[in-house]
């Protein structure tokens, strides 16, 4: 009996093997896409386009055909009629998902949209840059119209927005995190209401004293940066921060983002002349990014194991460096010294000053890369109910531009003058990204949660910014987030970390908290 039981065992892991063997190769198949897609937006010559378009194209059939085989779908049903490990059993359920959704699609539907979105990029960057939405208007027509067909054949009873949007965050719920956006919605704006109620005080009031000149509508990192000093000045962010020089490095792109695994994650960030505040946040931000795939396990490289779990839990990361470290008092504290060596001009803003620029909510700003840690939100539910109206049809492709202005004006008092810092500033519908946007919230709100657990366990983390000391915040998270890869569901990994289901509620204390001191409001 127990000669059978091991002969069972044997039996189950060869399958077990082969199984991952054909994973790996798939997972290898799309890493290498991954840099093709990271040459292209960093250092690929203009007019490469053409044969990137291809070469992605085919390594999207490639890994297409992999997954599709009959094979694989052979193995999965062997596997899934064994009893498996906890480990075993969760590569198999995010294959089988892989596979169900990629099985739906044909393989010409699939090469297609992969070149469409390879040549969308270049003419999405010249219509932005020539202001020009008539440009760009065809190709996302003809990219809404290839979702909602690949939608369609995943699940053609759904909600078409509903199936893309799972395609990001399969184990949180479309209703879960229009909630969420909803909740922002309704609580935030009466908070940016009063902070503006309390900005117009300030400018009214004529008995402020000396002490309280660090005016919160001052810049204290007015001026002009040069290039190259922000870039040493962003190195020494990743340096004090702990980055991983070995396993990544640092460009710049138009649109920053990190790519990679946890054998290589890279990040890239943008330098503007005039807002070097801007290239320190957006390089925290990425570093979050790649700090979480550099957590992945070594070990579990190529499966579902050794991968992130999916985008909310990555913006997750990328918002607690940037908001709850990168934002905090005692980060520019400890950060702002570093600063005066690169730019001595800073000579005279003290720490106190730095937070506050770190901290300023503008209402009037279009552009959601550069919004504050308030009203980026209004910038994800703008971009949220366009895209649901262009997946259902209830929104024309030609009529964007206007709808975009217009809810601008609704929710933010602000109307862009271009499209190019209107509907032409993201580059995720060029990506066919449709179903994107709602995971950034749903990452501040995520990260708000995970911080206030973090802290629950390892004590206040101020007086450890404040000295530079990173080590315990960034062990709790590669404990209880990083090394988990996609072993648990979003959910699952959520109340194991936290010990509670997701919610906003952290997010809004934190925030109503923070901005409350900041602004003089009442409670």
């Amino acid at each position: 009996m127990a000669s059978e039981q091991s002969s069972t065992e044997t039996e189950a892991s060869d399958v077990y093997d082969e199984f991952e063997t054909r994973v790996e190769r798939i997972s290898n198949v799309g890493n290498a896409a991954g840099i093709l897609r990271w040459d292209q937006e960093v250092v690929m010559p203009d007019e490469g386009t053409p044969a990137r378009a291809q070469q992605l194209s085919t390594l999207s059939s490639i890994s297409h055909e992999l997954l599709t085989d009959e094979e694989t779908g052979r193995l999965l049903e062997e596997l899934e009629a064994r009893d498996l490990d906890d480990e075993r059993a969760a590569v198999v359920r995010e294959v089988r998902r892989q596979y169900d959704r990629e099985t739906s699609v044909p393989q010409e539907l699939v090469e297609e949209i992969s070149e469409t979105t390879a040549n969308a990029h270049p003419t999405w960057k010249q219509a932005k840059a020539e202001d020009d939405f008539e440009t760009f208007a065809p190709v996302l027509e003809k990219l809404v119209e290839l979702k909602r067909e690949y939608a369609h054949h995943i699940d053609p009873d759904a909600d078409p927005y509903e199936v893309l949007f799972s395609e990001y965050e399969p184990y949180i719920e479309l209703e879960t995190a229009e909630e969420i956006l909803e909740r922002l919605r309704d609580e935030l704006v009466p908070l940016i209401d009063a902070i503006d109620d309390s900005r117009e005080a300030r400018r009214a009031s004529d008995s402020r004293t000396q002490s309280d000149d660090s005016d919160l509508e001052t810049d204290a990192f007015a001026g002009t940066f040069d290039d190259d000093n922000q870039e040493a000045l962003a190195r020494d962010v990743l340096d004090s921060l702990g980055y991983d020089w070995d396993r990544g490095r640092l460009d710049t792109a138009p649109h920053p983002f990190s790519s990679g695994t946890q054998f290589d994650a890279r990040v890239t960030t943008r330098f503007e002349p005039e807002d070097l505040l801007g290239s320190i946040t957006s390089t925290i931000h990425e570093f979050g990014h790649a700090n979480y795939t550099l957590g992945l396990p070594d070990e579990a490289y190529g499966t579902p194991l050794g991968e992130a779990r999916d985008l909310s839990v990555h913006e997750s990361q990328s918002r607690l460096w940037e908001n709850h470290v990168g934002r905090s008092r005692p980060f520019w504290e400890q950060f702002l010294p570093v600063a005066r060596e690169r730019f001595p001009e800073l000579e005279d803003v003290t720490p106190e000053e730095a937070y506050e620029s770190a901290n300023q909510v503008y209402d009037d700003n279009l552009i959601r890369v550069e919004a504050d840690e308030l009203t980026y939100h209004l910038h994800i539910v703008i971009r949220f109910e366009i895209e649901r109206g262009l997946i259902s049809g209830d929104l024309a492709v030609e009529d964007v531009p206007e709808t975009w202005n217009d809810k601008y004006e609704e929710y933010l008092g602000v109307r862009p003058e271009t499209d190019a810092e209107g509907c032409l500033q993201d580059i995720h519908w060029s990506h066919g990204s449709f179903g994107y946007f709602p995971t950034y919230s749903l990452g501040s709100v995520l990260a708000a949660q995970l911080y206030a657990a973090a802290e629950d366990e390892l004590g206040e983390q101020d007086d450890r910014i404040r000295d530079g000391d990173f080590e315990d915040l960034n062990g709790w998270l590669r404990e209880n987030v990083h090394r988990h890869g996609k072993r648990y569901t979003t959910q699952e990994l959520i109340e194991r970390a936290t010990g509670e289901e997701f919610t906003a509620d952290y997010f809004l204390e934190y925030v109503d908290a923070k901005y409350s001191a900041l602004y003089d409001l009442e409670s």
